[in-house]
């Protein structure tokens, strides 16, 4: 199923997906198998839950570690001052600039994106 996503993304793409676009999809894959397995423990299906999680686990060994709270941290401080702003602010159309600078240098694919909205705020904030 893994292969048909990544034949598919190729042919939308009109072209050869990056490495960090096939991650994703490996991501993405491991989250669903998770969840389900979470769905078949709740409808008392054990043997089916073992079987999302080990396909989960199997997945997971293809995939890159993700950067750590504190690399994430360092990459938005340093964001944060090549754009020459000074914390705390709570100005929305900033956390955009912010985002936009982050991830050009950052691969997505190497990041939680719900950690860096929530570190980005927290910096933002002042909440350190």
């Amino acid at each position: 199923s893994i292969l048909a996503e990544i034949n598919a993304a190729d042919k939308a793409a009109e072209s050869k997906i990056s490495s960090s676009a096939i991650v994703t999809i490996l991501r993405k894959a491991t989250a669903r198998r998770q969840e389900a397995a979470a769905q078949f423990e709740q409808a008392s299906r054990p043997d089916l839950a073992e079987k999302e999680l080990r396909e989960a686990g199997l997945l997971s060994d293809f995939l890159p570690p993700l950067l750590s709270e504190e690399d994430i941290d360092s990459n938005i401080r340093n964001t944060i001052a090549d754009l020459g702003l000074t914390p705390p602010m709570n100005d929305r159309k900033i956390f955009g600039q912010i985002f936009k600078n982050f991830y050009a240098k950052v691969d997505r694919s190497l990041v939680d994106a719900e950690v860096v909205k929530k570190r980005v705020e927290v910096i933002l904030t002042g909440n350190v």
